[in-house]
């Protein structure tokens, strides 16, 4: 299976169990992979062939930032979902990134996996 990736998409949004994390918009950093058949994107040469990376990443953005989640596990799990059924994903890694979240580390975050990745 070929793999479509989206990485290190960076944007604001409101995540997180304390008070103060439902205040104010912290960053996050997402990263997708995405099994995907690209035969016939590769034989047509045509964008609506391929698996549009840049409307997965628009998606993507807006639904994690409109539902204001207060787990990162939760929103992998739900953006999974969302992206294989509105992209036709067969196979789907997200990974999830709360930047400077834990104390003195780079990120903390979640990476799971969901589908059938043959």
């Amino acid at each position: 299976m070929d793999i479509v990736f989206v990485n290190d998409l960076r944007f604001k949004t409101i995540i997180g169990v304390w008070d103060w994390e439902r205040q104010l918009p912290q960053f996050v950093s997402l990263d997708l992979e995405m099994g995907w058949d690209m035969s016939a994107a590769v034989k047509s040469g045509q964008l609506e062939d391929a698996l549009n990376y840049k409307e997965v990443a628009k998606r993507s953005e807006a639904f994690i930032k409109e539902s204001q989640f207060e787990l990162v596990e939760t929103a992998a799990h739900e953006l999974a979902a969302l992206i294989m059924t509105e992209f036709s994903v067969p196979w789907i890694r997200v990974t999830l990134r709360k930047p400077f979240a834990g104390n003195g580390s780079k990120a903390v975050g979640v990476c799971i996996e969901r589908g059938n990745r043959e």
